[in-house]
């Protein structure tokens, strides 16, 4: 598959995780649940399904990590953060922490965009700032030799 094709599959299973994730939530369902109902309503062949699920089982499992990883960087409590927005930092900090294939600029390109389409006026200021900070301090080396 070409990798424009690959990029734009991943784009739009970023964008459906965003919302899977967005749903767990609010809803508290199970993963499995969500999952389902999104591999049912979406067309499979128009998002990386793959990716979709590793990512968000990968979520769930590692919900903790995760949380802990970015919560210093915050400047509210957790609990306090627009669902978006931490959605949005949630699959930001998976893909940081354990998606090292993925290049950190796109990792924060990426949240920052999904921020911009289904967050608040300002979130994607907010969300490009915790990320930045996240990505210096999860891939260190990375943003270094490309700053440098």
């Amino acid at each position: 598959m070409k990798a424009g094709k690959t990029s734009q599959l991943r784009q739009e299973a970023r964008r459906l995780l965003l919302q899977a994730l967005y749903q767990r939530i609010l809803s508290n369902d199970p993963v499995s649940a969500i999952e389902s109902q999104f591999m049912a309503d979406n067309d499979l062949k128009s998002f990386d399904t793959v990716y979709f699920h590793e990512v968000f089982i990968g979520i769930s499992q590692n919900a903790k990590a995760i949380d802990e990883a970015f919560e210093a960087l915050l400047d509210r409590r957790i609990q306090d953060l627009d669902p978006v927005e931490l959605s949005v930092l949630r699959l930001a900090c998976y893909e940081l922490k354990f998606r090292l294939d993925v290049p950190y600029r796109v990792v924060i390109n990426e949240a920052v965009d999904l921020a911009k389409s289904f967050g608040g006026t300002d979130g994607h200021k907010y969300v490009n700032g915790v990320v930045d900070k996240l990505a210096a301090r999860l891939r260190g080396e990375e943003v270094r030799a490309h700053r440098s």
